[in-house]
């Protein structure tokens, strides 16, 4: 009896989402796909940080495994990226591979200490027209990023390219049951194959690697000099690396609405990229492109469609390398296309959202595409977006500081009420608004519906205080909060005002 009531205490262990037939089914074929499209990206982004295509196909590999099993945002893609490569290519072409590989593992060490630093909370300060602002600048950028492969070639790319666009657009109309990015690739290179079309291809991208990536460490001299060469280059691998990934897991949340931890997803980004450092990989973080195919293209939900894509990657490139070298580029161009398409926020861009929203938002948002589409860099473009954001939202707030008075009964008394909040930008007007020539010799200035937040606010009282006392006149500053009274019992009279 006892071992009946004992089995029945045990808590059912839950099972993985992943192992329903259905489930599974969609994390696999999500995965071949997103392998296909990491294929031409990492060898585009080995070549622009001047390295070999071996370096930022492993470096896809390795990122993709180790982020499905340490990072926070499940289905998430990580991988060789476009704007790793341009933090470490003047690295690796002044110094070499070696120089750079040990950047990623210092870089990936900055990551896992900026995680238990907390740097994951600071997402909360990144505003909806940032976020709106940096998922447009990334669509507008994967387009882009397929023109060249239109430019300059055979008129039949362009048909073919039409075929697989068709072929998105319709299919899911029709069934769910095979993601219509794969159909469209198989299709293509089906078609080019047997009617032996000369069309440009994955292999005319890059040479594929036709063995196993190796463990191992940078040959570097071990000194405080090359330390301090590589350090800059590592916290930039770092910054932009998490940068990326965090605006990225938050889009996923918003797509998928399901939450995910951004401080393991920090430290698994670090992880990652000290694996792929000991694997000779160029370093990356999430990418967007490739994640909005593997979630909202394909459907997939949980990490094994992550996991798969790195795996099926190094599988596709080692061991069946002849057969993508022939994939079509049109068929993957088509597939960018339609995830740049859906990714891009067409509400935020329509006339009757624009007259709504306030401008401020909207000057931000543009702030953010502009910036990004300027730089090529996502991570610098939302730093932007996020200044921009704080100078708008400080001058509204500057003019919220209203000052109203009253007279005492008995006219010996002015009494001056404060409401607002009290910084650098809106205490500077605070000194303006008292009338110090007419007022009687007693002034008494009510803080009860006002807060101290700096310095400059401090400043600001002092100088009200020492322009009465030049007259002969009495202040008294009364009804403080506790944290504005503090502040101000530690600055006044010390910030030199008057003298």
């Amino acid at each position: 009896m006892s071992s009946v009531l004992s089995a029945v205490a045990r808590p059912r262990l839950s099972r993985p989402s992943w192992l329903s037939p259905k489930v599974f089914r969609t994390e696999v074929l999500a995965g071949l796909v997103v392998a296909l499209a990491l294929i031409p990206e990492a060898i585009s982004f080995s070549i622009l940080a001047g390295v070999d295509p071996r370096v930022g196909l492993f470096a896809s590999f390795t990122m993709a495994v180790t982020i499905a099993i340490c990072g926070g945002r499940p289905a998430m893609i990580s991988a060789a990226t476009g704007a790793i490569a341009l933090v470490v290519a003047p690295l690796a072409k002044e110094y070499g591979l070696d120089y750079l590989v040990a950047a990623v593992i210092l870089g990936g060490v900055f990551q896992v200490l900026l995680a238990v630093l907390g740097v994951a909370r600071l997402m909360r300060f990144i505003p909806r027209s940032v976020m709106v602002g940096f998922v447009n600048a990334l669509a507008i950028l994967i387009f882009a990023a397929q023109v060249p492969h239109l430019l300059g070639v055979p008129w039949l790319v362009y048909p073919l390219v039409v075929v697989a666009l068709a072929i998105m657009v319709g299919l899911p109309r029709l069934t769910r049951a095979v993601p219509a990015p794969l159909v469209a690739i198989v299709v293509l290179t089906v078609v080019t194959v047997a009617a032996h079309v000369a069309v440009p291809t994955v292999g005319d991208e890059g040479a594929l690697p036709d063995s196993l990536p190796t463990l191992g460490l940078p040959q570097i001299p071990w000194t405080m000099g090359t330390l301090t060469l590589i350090a800059p280059y590592a916290l930039g691998i770092a910054l932009v690396g998490l940068m990326e990934s965090l605006m990225t897991a938050k889009l996923v949340d918003d797509i998928t609405d399901t939450p995910s931890s951004k401080t393991r997803e920090s430290w698994g980004q670090g992880v990652a990229n000290i694996v792929t450092g000991f694997f000779g990989g160029m370093g990356g973080c999430a990418m967007i492109g490739q994640t909005m195919i593997n979630v909202k293209a394909s459907g997939a939900r949980t990490r094994l469609s992550t996991f798969l894509a790195g795996v099926f990657l190094l599988v596709l490139v080692v061991a069946l390398g002849d057969v993508v070298a022939v994939i079509p580029m049109a068929a993957l161009v088509a597939v960018m296309v339609i995830v740049a398409v859906s990714t891009f926020d067409w509400h935020s861009v329509a006339p009757a959202t624009l007259r709504r929203m306030p401008y401020g938002e909207t000057i931000v948002m543009v702030a953010t595409v502009a910036t990004t589409l300027a730089t090529h860099n996502l991570a610098i473009g939302v730093v932007a977006g996020v200044l921009t954001a704080m100078v708008i939202f400080a001058r509204r707030v500057a003019h919220l500081v209203e000052v109203t008075s009253v007279l005492d009964p008995d006219g010996g008394t002015r009494i001056y009420s404060v409401h607002g909040e009290l910084f650098f930008a809106s205490s500077n007007d605070l000194v303006g608004q008292f009338d110090y020539a007419n007022d009687p010799e007693n002034v008494v200035i009510d803080m009860t519906h006002a807060h101290v937040w700096d310095a400059s606010s401090v400043a600001a009282l002092d100088a009200i205080t020492t322009r009465y006392a030049a007259r002969g006149k009495t202040v008294e500053i009364v009804e403080l909060n506790q944290p504005s009274a503090r502040i101000h019992g530690t600055l006044a009279g010390q910030l030199g005002v008057g003298h």
